[in-house]
């Protein structure tokens, strides 16, 4: 291929089109007919598969079970949680009408026109608390009915008005976590484990190394007792919230009236929790791993794990090279990664070699491999690693690579983490002046994570993410960010950091 890289602009000269770029040339999603909704194709999809297969054994692990509830919430059980519908009600999109009438218009033209008002209006699901805290008030009668612990994957709606595929659309794909628990000790330990499962599951599965910690009263979920976030960096140095679980106390037990008869024989408020990761994970992944190729992906959540590329110069050697290349997928196919039977395609199109081995560059997927007549000779493969530069190569034994295919893919799994890793490390800083954090944000500046002490007020808060367009990720956990200093804003005494960063 002449030119350097195959996405243009780099990430470099222009980051964020060069991810819209990343999106479309690796074929992930698309902008559908409605504004800020997106179409999610077949490649992007099967990222999400994985993610949702992967996710959803831990979370049966820990004991929780699946469910589903009404995509359309009424109105009036949002209006019970007022600070839970405030804090969406500019994202909110409102079902009014049950039925369409065709009219005639005098160009001879037929329009549809919603008639049948609904007498209480339905909300989209923003997020599902009302609604499955109706049922649990339904569901749960004693202590004994204790600890409720459901999942939904779902869709959900909130008008975005400024989208971009995965990071933000209207309408995008999540499980929300919902439980319900006797004390307040039950629910504060199961939000902090659902915490650690996301921590866990960034670092090991997708390969992204984020800061778990919990957020500010400002930045908290609307309704919610307590926060915590995994915060990831990508590779433009901001932060996107990759993940959170939410203590709710009994808030959203008082409005649903979710009572339970408890041990001492007296009526009790449950406490909840909520927590949720959504299709946002795959934007982290292209912002965290992409490079100017295309997606890199971790072979632990690639649709497929190694493409196989017949090489056929003559057409009388095609079909020995594809059955030779059908028996390869076969006996990989019996090995495992991760728990999970290797994923392997053979691409038999009537395509040139460099076209299909640079569509798959583009896709991220971890090993190429090419075998031609000489390779079914000489019983060797040639292994392209998507980690590596998209001309290097190696020719193995076909039986070592066999042997060793599964580290060759933990390989790449672990340096992806600690490519990811080097490069938060070395863009995260302490400071503690006002005057190099403000150094550090300005326009042009190189950025990153600031590690900051901090006890200001919320208004202080405020005002430096409306100022500055930088907020506190999270108040972060780890014996390395606990040390005593002085607030950098108002100077009273602080024992602890936080990350402030700009964010996606």
């Amino acid at each position: 291929m002449s030119q350097a890289s195959a996405i243009s602009p780099t990430r470099n000269k222009d980051f964020p089109e060069w991810y819209q770029q990343v999106v479309r040339a690796a074929d992930l999603a698309e902008n559908s007919e409605v504004r800020g909704c997106m179409v999610i194709k077949p490649w992007g999809y099967g990222i999400w598969e994985n993610i949702q297969k992967q996710l959803d054994a831990k979370f049966k692990e820990t004991g929780h079970v699946n469910a589903y509830f009404p995509l359309l919430i009424p109105l009036s059980y949002l209006e019970k949680e007022a600070e839970h519908a405030e804090g969406f009600a500019t994202e909110c999109a409102v079902v009014t009408h049950h039925r369409l009438e065709a009219q005639k218009q005098p160009d001879g033209t037929t329009k549809m026109i919603p008639s049948g008002k609904l007498e209480e209006p339905f909300v989209i699901r923003p997020t599902s608390e009302t609604i499955i805290g109706a049922a649990f008030a339904r569901w749960v009668q004693s202590y004994r009915d204790l600890p409720l612990l459901i999942n939904q994957w779902a869709n959900v709606m909130r008008w975005e008005m400024r989208p971009r595929l995965f990071l933000r659309t209207s309408e995008f794909l999540w499980q929300e976590g919902h439980t319900a628990h006797e004390t307040a000790e039950e629910a504060i330990e199961e939000t902090k484990l659902m915490h650690r499962v996301y921590t866990d599951f960034l670092r090991n599965h997708l390969a992204i190394p984020v800061i778990p910690g919990e957020k500010t009263e400002n930045e908290r979920f609307p309704g919610a007792v307590s926060t915590f976030t995994v915060e990831a960096m990508v590779q433009d140095r901001k932060a996107i919230q990759a993940g959170t679980s939410h203590y709710l106390g009994q808030n959203f037990a008082k409005a649903a009236n979710i009572q339970f008869l408890g041990r001492d024989n007296t009526k009790q408020l449950v406490h909840t929790t909520s927590w949720g990761v959504s299709t946002r994970l795959i934007g982290t992944l292209i912002m965290a791993h992409g490079d100017d190729d295309g997606i890199i992906l971790p072979p632990r959540v690639a649709p497929n794990q190694i493409v196989i590329l017949p090489i056929t110069p003559k057409p009388d050697t095609r079909q020995e090279v594809i059955d030779a290349c059908e028996a390869l997928a076969k006996t990989l196919r019996s090995q495992s990664f991760g728990g999970e039977a290797l994923r392997v395609h053979v691409d038999k199109r009537d395509l040139q070699g460099g076209a299909k081995s640079w569509e798959w560059i583009k896709k991220g997927v971890p090993l190429r491999l090419e075998i031609g007549p000489r390779d079914i000779t000489s019983r060797s493969v040639a292994v392209c690693r998507r980690d590596q530069g998209p001309k290097a190569k190696e020719f193995l034994p076909k039986e070592d690579f066999i042997r060793n295919v599964t580290e060759m893919l933990q390989e790449i799994q672990d340096a992806l983490l600690t490519r990811a890793t080097e490069l938060r490390d070395s863009n995260m800083k302490k400071m503690d002046t006002l005057d190099e954090f403000k150094a550090f944000f300005a326009d042009g500046a190189h950025s990153g994570f600031a590690l900051m002490h901090w006890a200001g007020s919320n208004q202080d808060e405020d005002q430096i993410a409306k100022d500055m367009k930088v907020t506190i990720r999270c108040i972060p956990m780890g014996d390395e960010y606990a040390e005593e200093g002085k607030c950098f804003i108002t100077g009273a005494p602080s024992v602890r950091r936080v990350v402030f960063a700009r964010s996606y």
